[in-house]
């Protein structure tokens, strides 16, 4: 936990901790959406697809990382690792489904 030196030299504010994980929901919910859309295209079944979406949510966290959290993910987040590498993993997961589902009926029907 933050000891209090440390909040004094860097507070935490709650609006912005709130924006910052909103964004990245956001984010994470129309690239899910978008490697369904790609999923299906490419006729992925199974493993496969699943393996396409953990593989291409890796690469959004990374990009996230280095582009828009400046490789410093503690000024911007206050769990890191929850709310930038695994936060919303599995909400984006439905919303991947469903889209992968939707293309792969409509490319394959």
């Amino acid at each position: 936990m933050l000891d209090e030196k440390e909040l004094v030299l860097n507070p935490i504010v709650g609006e912005s901790v709130q924006h910052n994980a909103r964004t990245v929901s956001n984010i994470r919910a129309l690239t899910a959406s978008l490697f369904g859309v790609a999923a299906g295209t490419l006729g992925l079944e199974s493993y496969p697809g699943f393996l396409f979406y953990f593989i291409g949510t890796a690469v959004v966290s990374v990009l996230i990382f280095a582009l828009k959290a400046d490789s410093s993910p503690k000024a911007y987040f206050f769990r890191p690792v929850g709310d930038l590498w695994v936060g919303d993993l599995f909400g984006g997961l439905m919303s991947f489904v469903l889209t992968w589902t939707l293309f792969y009926g409509l490319c394959k029907a």
